[in-house]
C-alpha cells in the first residue's frame, strides 16, 4: 500500500493531497470505498445530497475499514451541506421550510448519523447563497459547529465568483480553509481565484479534474511527457495538479486506476515540465 502525502491546512488540519470523491457510487460507494482506502487513500470527500452521495455508505466503509485495522481518525473525512437547489425535492435530509441555519444544524446532524461519527475534518458549503447576508447565516451556523468541534474546518464548494469569497472571508471569524471548484476552461481554471486562495491561505481542491479535460490528456504536451517518464497522460496531469498547489479529487471506479493515481508521488516533473504543461492552462 502507497503512503499518501499530506498538507497541513491554514486551520491546522493535516489534509491528504489527493482525494477519493464519492459522488454518484450510488450502492457501489462503500466497496469502492473500502477499496480505494485500502489502496492507500486517506481522503474520502462525500456530501449531504442524496441526489448524488450517498452518504450512509461512506459510514458503513468506515466501520468496515475499522474491522481492518484502520481507524477513523487516521483518514480525512469531508461532507457538505447542499442548499435547497442541489436536492432532490423528494430526498431533502433536512427541513425544507425551516430557517437556513436549522437547515444547516439539521443536514450536520444526518451527516453525522449516516458517517457514524461525531466530527468530520472538513465540512464545506455546496454552494454559495444570494445574498450575502444568507450566506452569512449559514456560515455563521457552520462556524458554531466548528467551534463546538463538530468539524475541524470549513470550506466552499463551486465558488467562482471571487467577490463573493473576498466578502465571505472577509465577515467571517473562521475562515475558508480550503475552496472546492470544477477545474475546467470555462472558468479560466480559476487562475485569478486562485491566486487569491494562495495568498489568504486557502487550499484549491479540483473537481471534475479528467472529465472536464480530455484536451488536455489528448495534448502532444502532456502525451510528450507521459512517453519520456513511463507514465499514464492522466498521471502526469495530477502530478502537475499536485505540484502547482492543487489538490485533486478522483472518483475513479477501477482499482489500477486508484494504484497508478497514488503512484504520482513516486516521481516529480522538472521545472521545463510544469512550464510546458502549464502553457496548456493559458498561465
Amino acid at each position: 500500500m502507497r503512503d499518501q502525502h499530506w498538507l497541513i491546512t491554514s486551520a491546522g488540519v493535516k489534509m491528504p493531497s489527493f482525494i477519493y470523491g464519492t459522488a454518484w457510487k450510488k450502492e457501489r460507494t462503500a466497496d469502492l470505498v473500502v477499496q480505494a482506502i485500502q489502496n492507500g487513500f486517506r481522503g474520502i470527500d462525500t456530501a449531504c445530497q442524496p441526489k448524488h452521495y450517498n452518504e450512509p455508505q461512506v459510514g458503513k466503509a468506515l466501520q468496515i475499514l475499522k474491522n481492518y485495522g484502520i481507524e477513523r481518525d487516521s483518514l480525512f473525512l469531508q461532507t457538505k451541506f447542499t442548499p435547497l437547489p442541489g436536492h432532490d425535492p423528494r430526498q431533502v435530509p433536512y427541513d425544507k421550510n425551516a430557517p437556513v441555519e436549522l437547515q444547516v444544524e439539521q443536514s450536520f446532524e444526518t451527516s453525522k448519523q449516516n458517517l457514524q461519527t461525531d466530527y468530520v475534518d472538513s465540512l464545506v458549503l455546496h454552494s454559495p447563497f444570494a445574498p450575502h447576508t444568507l450566506l452569512m447565516k449559514a456560515w455563521n451556523t457552520m462556524e458554531t459547529i466548528q467551534k463546538e468541534g463538530g468539524a475541524l474546518q470549513l470550506g466552499i464548494s463551486n465558488c467562482y465568483d471571487l467577490k463573493v469569497l473576498e466578502s465571505l472571508h472577509a465577515d467571517s471569524s473562521v475562515k475558508p480553509a480550503v475552496v472546492q471548484n470544477r477545474f475546467y476552461q470555462q472558468t479560466g481554471y480559476d487562475a485569478d481565484l486562485r491566486h487569491w486562495c494562495s495568498t489568504h491561505g486557502i487550499m484549491y481542491q479540483s473537481f471534475w479534474t479528467l472529465t472536464a479535460n480530455p484536451h488536455i490528456l489528448s495534448s502532444n504536451t502532456v502525451r510528450t511527457i507521459a512517453q519520456k517518464l513511463n507514465k499514464t497522460e492522466a498521471q502526469v496531469f495530477f502530478r502537475y495538479l499536485t505540484q502547482s498547489d492543487i489538490v485533486p479529487l478522483t472518483g475513479t471506479c477501477s482499482e489500477q486506476h486508484m494504484i497508478e493515481d497514488l503512484s504520482i508521488f513516486d516521481f516529480e516533473l522538472s521545472a521545463d515540465d510544469l512550464k510546458n504543461a502549464g502553457t496548456l492552462f493559458n498561465y
